[in-house]
């Protein structure tokens, strides 16, 4: 999507003022004559009724995100393009306005999925998707929203990678579930129809010459399964989410949104995405990669019948001009009948929804008081503590009381910067400044980003607070990072500071850098990792500094040397490679991280182990066999025996604790083998000092198993190690015995 219109949040809203459309109204005619308002009719019934009403040039038109809809119908013009990352976002089809001027803005998803909570998510996403539906109902949005993005976060120069929940398959995984079970509600009607987002392999905005929109990312069909699909498939198969959007690049030579293989043998045939009839949109423009990107297809014509006739079923455009619909229908290459496919699928998705059931519709009652409420607040200041991270701490923190305080760096106090990609407006921003004055701390704070008045702030104070990192000019949607080492003239700024021999923390925003330089300098006493914090973003900082709450936040990613910069980005392969020159990517492939994925800080210190009916031997016959297939429907789903962790607190600090369970094995599956992979995770909350609590961990066949080289999901026989948190604090073996058997078939391209 056009980076220049969602990324600038709250001045999107004036620039796309006035593009949603009222919604269509059956109690009115002529819609209410059409069989589209019988509610007593299945919904594929309902869509095709209005379908079979349209004329051909009306199908035509209405293929495209900005939908003119049928007027002689009653049908209303629809604007399918509606954005809801981490918060109601700007987007053509939402209008904030009247009593819709703000939505509740939480942190960016990398942020919250540090948190490692799947209620938190979910809790969030029920939010969202309520202020989304409130929205709709009141004609200044569409009931479909372009989110979440769950490809994995492959290449820490990627612009995009703070939108997804980080570089993990299990995280992201389950970050998926929580989010679309969130968004789209609990009751027969979808509260909002959810679109999981770049369908498939994309990850590169613009590098080496190479960019979004010509890329062919070549991928095996091993790690194209293993790492690249599975959040797809939870959101198809095992979510039945309302719709996809297919991605600008190739997939192994063919365009995402042309690609059969990928749009019906996959992600309609083999995950069976079709109880629902479901749609599938463009990315925006991408109709047109097919033609003049990839040149896939020799005329914009003919791309655009590749891209329906493959399975997609909109065509997301700025403006128009970048499919051809209609000379596509002239050439003969795109049928009345496909058309009528995809107009049936969009619109029952919307009967699906209740769009066309005004009153009755079961989300019928939210409004304006749904939105910016008093939960929301006090949510988005809970998922701002629940997630940052604590990367380095030498005592300093939580601060002493009655210190003085200079705030100091490019955040500090800017409330533009604490929102990240695709927001919306929000009812306030909380700086840390501000929130250190209502906190009553004595704050000196200096205006800009002069060192020298930085240092004269710092020499007035006891303790120095440091707020830097990358804001979003470093990284974007269409434009990846080329350095993911820290800035060079802020890393003299933090010299600057720390020669002055005070405690020095430093709060830094945005994508991972290279902490290497802060961590070796013995005048850098802490260190905080805070992403785009939203909303609260100051006050769930400063409660943490101050000790008001605990940090447990863990990295979603990994933290790579700035030296890692060398691998090509288009090099989409995670094993190691010495002929390549790819030293592997993930925590799964790479031993080298300056942090690992999963590092976290405490203010206090925690003891491990396994509880004792942890199985140590567990046989792959009786696994499989004792699996109601009936409940779980699919292998992969089949539960293995819950483990239990018992959590110890040895220090006096009331705090969390992520509970992070990695598998390896040395003697399982095909080689090479990962270092490890996460298989299950969990949050205790509140521990207090020499307290205990065990936390019960859930898993599947899928955690423990492997895939082939034909991209085949294997449970094979052998020991695994499962280790409890990076540092390892405790370790059990489990040996699965027997034969291998095959999870799923991976059907060949």
């Amino acid at each position: 999507m056009k980076a220049q219109l969602l990324v600038l949040g709250s001045s999107v809203a004036s620039v796309l003022a006035a593009n949603a459309c009222p919604p269509s109204d059956c109690s009115k005619a002529p819609l209410k004559n059409n069989k589209v308002c019988d509610r007593s009719l299945s919904p594929t019934e309902r869509a095709a009724a209005l379908v079979a009403a349209m004329s051909r040039d009306e199908k035509i038109v209405n293929l495209v995100s900005k939908s003119p809809g049928v007027s002689r119908l009653g049908l209303n013009c629809y604007n399918w393009w509606n954005e809801a990352l981490h918060g109601v976002a700007g987007a053509p089809g939402i209008d904030f306005d009247g009593n819709f001027k703000t939505a509740t803005s939480f942190p960016m998803p990398i942020l919250t999925a540090a948190a490692f909570d799947d209620d938190l998510v979910f809790r969030i996403a029920s939010i969202i998707g309520q202020e989304a539906r409130a929205f709709g109902n009141n004609g200044k949005s569409g009931l479909d929203y372009w989110t979440p993005n769950v490809n994995p976060f492959r290449d820490p120069r990627w612009g995009r990678g703070s939108e997804t929940p980080g570089e993990d398959v299990a995280r992201v995984n389950g970050y998926t579930e929580a989010f679309v079970r969130g968004m789209e509600g609990n009751k027969t009607q979808r509260q909002i129809i959810v679109t999981c987002k770049h369908y498939a392999g994309y990850d590169l905005e613009a590098w080496g010459g190479v960019d979004r929109h010509n890329f062919n990312a070549k991928i095996t069909p091993q790690e194209l399964v293993e790492y690249y699909m599975p959040p797809f498939r939870v959101c198809a198969r095992d979510m039945n989410v309302g719709s996809f959007m297919c991605s600008y690049n190739a997939v192994n030579g063919v365009p995402s949104c042309g690609s059969k293989y990928l749009l019906q043998t996959i992600l309609r045939e083999h995950w069976n995405w079709t109880s629902h009839n479901n749609y599938i949109t463009s990315d925006c423009e991408g109709v047109a990669d097919l033609s003049r990107g990839h040149k896939f297809s020799p005329s914009l014509a003919a791309g655009t019948a590749a891209a329906f006739n493959a399975g997609m079923d909109n065509s997301c455009e700025y403006s128009g001009g970048s499919s051809d619909i209609k000379g596509a229908v002239n050439s003969g290459a795109l049928s009345e009948a496909t058309m009528n496919r995809a107009l049936t699928r969009q619109y029952e998705g919307l009967v699906r929804a209740g769009y066309f059931d005004s009153s009755a519709s079961q989300y019928a009652s939210l409004g304006a008081s749904h939105v910016n409420t008093d939960a929301a607040k006090k949510l988005a200041l809970q998922s701002v503590v629940d997630s940052v991270v604590l990367l380095k701490n030498n005592g300093t923190l939580p601060l002493k009381a009655g210190a003085k305080v200079a705030m100091v760096g490019f955040w500090a106090d800017d409330k533009t910067k604490l929102r990240g990609g695709y927001s919306g407006p929000p009812p306030y921003l909380i700086t840390p400044v501000s929130a250190a004055k209502d906190l009553g701390l004595t704050v000196t704070t200096a205006s800009g980003t002069s060192a020298d008045a930085y240092v004269s702030a710092g020499q007035k104070s006891d303790i120095i607070i440091y707020f830097g990192g990358l804001d979003t000019g470093a990284a974007a949607e269409g434009k990846d990072r080329t350095s993911i080492a820290w800035p060079s003239d802020q890393l003299t700024i933090i010299q600057r500071l720390s020669n002055l021999g005070k405690p020095l923390v430093v709060v830094s925003m945005g994508d991972q850098v290279d902490n290497t330089p802060l961590l070796s300098n013995k005048g850098v006493s802490a260190i905080m990792w805070a992403s785009w914090p939203g909303q609260e973003g100051g006050s769930g900082i400063m409660q943490l500094i101050t000790g008001k709450k605990a940090p447990a936040g863990r990295l979603p990613v990994t933290q790579y040397p700035s030296s890692y910069t060398s691998l090509a980005m288009t090099d989409m392969n995670l094993r190691p490679n010495t002929a390549t020159k790819n030293p592997g990517r993930t925590y799964m492939w790479y031993p080298g991280a300056v942090q690992h994925f999963g590092y976290g800080l405490h203010y206090t210190s925690f003891e491990a182990s396994f509880g004792e009916d942890v199985p140590k031997s567990l046989a792959i016959e009786d696994l499989v066999a004792g699996c109601d297939l009936k409940t779980f429907k699919y292998l992969d789903k089949c539960p293995i025996p819950e483990l239990k962790v018992s959590v110890k607190n040895t220090g006096s600090v009331t705090s969390d604790y992520v509970a992070l369970v990695f598998v390896s094995s040395d003697d399982a599956g095909p080689t090479p083998r990962p270092i490890k992979q996460l298989a299950t995770y969990g949050r205790a909350r509140d521990i207090a000092g020499a307290g205990s609590k065990d936390v019960t961990l859930k898993w599947t066949l899928a955690n423990l198993a492997r895939h082939d080289a034909k991209g085949n999901m294997v449970l094979y026989p052998g020991t695994y190690n499962l280790t409890v948190d990076v540092q390892g604090l405790t370790t059990r073996k489990l040996v699965l015995t027997g034969k291998e058997v095959v999870l799923d078939n991976w059907p060949a391209a």
